[in-house]
């Protein structure tokens, strides 16, 4: 049994302003998620990511379809057990300070969880459990930190305390929202590797969300991938089979863009694949069939008349109609 499955989700946002209108944010989204398993995200800003980890996560609600946490429909969980589900699956935000309510210090805010589920009976006992945490996530030592308010700490510290304060509900999944994004690069890799840690030594999964392929292939090196494009699942594979050979366009497209000072690690892909157009389409008025084929090197009729549907190829799935063929043609230049 999955610990969450994510069927047939659709969810869609009204347009504000002038034009009126729905945006659909995920349009048929499938996903399966194991314990101790790790998950990428992958696409350009208004794929759907976030609204997927905020679907996950119950902060929004779809449209239509259903997210189960360990095999039960989240809409029907009894009270314990929806507690459970809410405990069990936190966010970390890209935006560590606005997460984090700049009135109060670091031990207030973090502190209140655990006496509110009564994970901790009093305040020395939060504190105790938080001081764990904090040395777990490299915040040494916690006294200085805990006492704190947000703008007193750096953006690598403030996500170290995001990443502490979901650990210390002892969660079995982590929805990850690009926290490595606004952190120095210089951070990154520390803050990657703390989450690969809590994976391997709590068995938390991680649905790891991010436009960087680089930190997608670090974080996920085991793992899995899914492309997003407009709200749609366009590929999915394990990562390094997903990488070495993408199979959308689209995803052709982002490993190309992916810059690689080692020459022979370069994907057979870079810098070889030109869009039509790199403008994204109208949110309100998108293309009818495929809807990559106005930004498509590849595009037929059959594209701008009919949606691919996702299918198996090559050990994962991709919806594309001529994946084969694009994939065939590509083996025979090189």
């Amino acid at each position: 049994m999955s610990l969450i499955e994510i069927k047939d989700i659709n969810i869609s946002f009204s347009a504000k302003g002038k034009r009126k209108g729905k945006v659909n944010a995920l349009v048929g989204m499938n996903l399966n998620i194991d314990e101790g398993e790790i998950i990428a995200v992958v696409g350009e800003s208004g794929c759907g990511k976030t609204t997927l980890g905020k679907v996950i996560t119950d902060i929004y609600k779809p449209t239509s379809g259903e997210v189960l946490f360990k095999g039960k429909n989240i809409r029907k969980l009894s009270k314990k057990e929806f507690e459970e589900y809410r405990l069990g699956v936190q966010m970390v935000h890209q935006d560590s300070y606005a997460a984090l309510n700049p009135n109060k210090t670091i031990a207030q805010s973090l502190t209140l969880p655990l006496l509110r589920h009564k994970l901790a009976k009093n305040s020395t006992e939060a504190l105790k459990i938080l001081f764990e945490y904090f040395n777990e996530v490299g915040l040494n030592p916690p006294e200085m930190f805990l006492e704190k308010y947000p703008h007193q700490l750096s953006g690598g510290q403030r996500q170290r305390i995001l990443l502490a304060r979901a650990l210390s509900v002892k969660p079995k999944l982590i929805v990850a929202d690009e926290p490595v994004s606004m952190v120095d690069v210089s951070l990154r890799i520390s803050l990657l590797n703390l989450m690969a840690k809590m994976n391997q030594k709590y068995r938390i999964s991680f649905i790891y969300i991010t436009h960087d392929l680089g930190t997608a292939r670090y974080i996920a090196a085991h793992g899995k991938i899914m492309v997003m494009y407009l709200g749609r699942l366009i590929e999915s594979n394990k990562i390094q089979e997903a990488i070495s050979n993408p199979m959308h366009p689209y995803f052709k497209a982002l490993v190309a863009a992916v810059p690689e000072a080692d020459p022979s690690l370069r994907s057979e892909y870079a810098g070889k694949l030109p869009l039509r157009s790199l403008d994204m389409p109208d949110l309100l008025n998108l293309p009818s069939g495929c809807k990559f084929h106005p930004r498509c090197p590849y595009w037929k009729e059959q594209c701008v008349s009919e949606e691919p549907e996702l299918r198996e190829v090559n050990g994962g799935i991709v919806a594309c109609h001529y994946a084969e063929e694009i994939k065939k043609k590509a083996e025979e230049k090189n």
